[in-house]
């Protein structure tokens, strides 16, 4: 690759230029915001002096050791600090770098990081002669993942994160990107803003949202589960039903309900694979889960899974809350299916799929493995119109 010399580019409305003394009151000022400080690596608290080392220490000792090229993003008419985005861990044997970015919290909605990722791209790639950009971000930043799509970034699967954020996940995305690749600054790029995939990114990258549900007189809260339910799990997956009819471990123990919170319903929320709820009366005792799980072969599709307490069974719960989770599906995700499956047998499970508007379309011979054997399945369907 050539060498990094210190450069300015201008494409796209903005200035691209390496950082300035004059420019630490405002990075202090971006990276007090949450969002900076809960995605990247920056100092908790991020004071003043931070700044300093960042604009007058460390980058620019980067670009003079050919470790870096980190750019000051501002307003290419006004001179403004919009962003951070530059080039890291630069390999000159091997022609790659990574890149990273945060967007200051007064420019948001402008596309700044998408165009300055596009422009340092092609730099990196037209002068620098790098032969590939990484992009990492921890699961859950479906902001970063989002800009690094519309960039032209090929997300390529996930790796445990050699320097996780402060209380983040250890587990990262990761991306490549290389040369010819870079869409065009007046091209919108792959999941651009009207795409499912943008779509989706606005409701994964928030907080879980609260669902309600009537059975009869009874108001039902379908929340993201909690500490406080694993105990009614545990007594749920120990039941003689809930044993025969799914796949829960047996004998069911405290860690295994653990392991589903951590490993299954929260990792679902943060890779944006589906939503898992525990099911609350109107005290906010637990009562049932449900889930939806979106087809990693078919982004429409979803299939749901469900179980219910045996305390709160005949009550009509289940039905309530498969209604209310699959409109939210339909009109909130933009699914054009959801399916269901049972063992055959499992006429609760039936029962509660038919009341919510599911149409069963046949049985599966052999079509699940459970408990050491095969098993001949039901398997129905929900269309946004059978809601309706």
């Amino acid at each position: 690759m050539a060498r990094v010399e210190p450069v300015e580019i201008i494409e796209d409305g903005l200035l691209l230029r390496p950082w300035r003394a004059e420019d630490a009151d405002a990075v202090h000022r971006a990276c007090q915001d949450p969002d900076i400080q809960r995605w990247t690596t920056v100092p908790r608290p991020y004071r003043p002096e931070h700044a300093v080392d960042f604009v007058t220490g460390s980058s620019p000792a980067a670009w003079a050791n050919g470790s870096g090229a980190e750019f000051a993003v501002c307003d290419a008419a006004t001179g403004e600090l919009l962003a951070s985005c530059g080039l890291v861990s630069i390999d000159p044997g091997l022609g790659s770098a990574e890149i990273g970015y945060w967007t200051a919290p007064w420019a948001r909605g402008r596309g700044v990081a998408v165009r300055a990722t596009r422009a340092i791209a092609r730099w990196a790639f037209d002068v620098a002669k790098l032969r590939r950009l990484i992009w990492q971000a921890e699961i859950g930043n479906h902001a970063s993942r989002l800009v690094a799509l519309r960039a032209g970034f090929r997300i390529e699967g996930e790796l445990r994160l050699a320097q996780p954020a402060v209380g983040g996940r250890r587990e990262g995305w990761l991306g490549s990107l290389l040369p010819g690749e870079v869409p065009a600054p007046d091209e919108p790029g792959p999941a651009g803003p009207d795409t499912l995939a943008a779509r989706r990114a606005a409701v994964f990258g928030r907080p879980q949202p609260v669902l309600f549900a009537t059975s009869g007189t009874t108001e039902l809260r379908l929340r993201p589960m909690e500490e406080r339910d694993l105990d009614a799990v545990v007594a749920t997956c120990q039941d003689e039903q809930t044993v025969r009819w799914t796949t829960v471990p047996h004998p069911y123990h405290r860690e295994h309900a653990e392991g589903f919170l951590r490993d299954v319903t929260q990792a679902a929320w943060a890779r944006g694979t589906g939503a898992s709820y525990a099911v609350a009366d109107p005290d906010g005792r637990y009562v049932a889960s449900i889930d939806l799980r979106i087809s990693p072969s078919d982004p429409l599709v979803a299939d749901v899974g469900f179980m219910t307490a045996p305390s709160a069974r005949g009550r009509g719960y289940l039905p309530a809350a498969l209604t209310a989770l699959c409109a939210w599906g339909f009109t909130t995700l933009g699914l054009a299916r959801i399916e269901w499956r049972a063992n055959v047998g499992n006429t609760a499970s039936r029962r509660a799929a038919e009341k919510a508007g599911f149409v069963v379309e046949g049985t599966l011979r052999g079509g699940v493995q459970h408990r050491a054997e095969r098993q001949d399945v039901w398997v129905g369907a929900l269309l946004p119109e059978d809601l309706a």
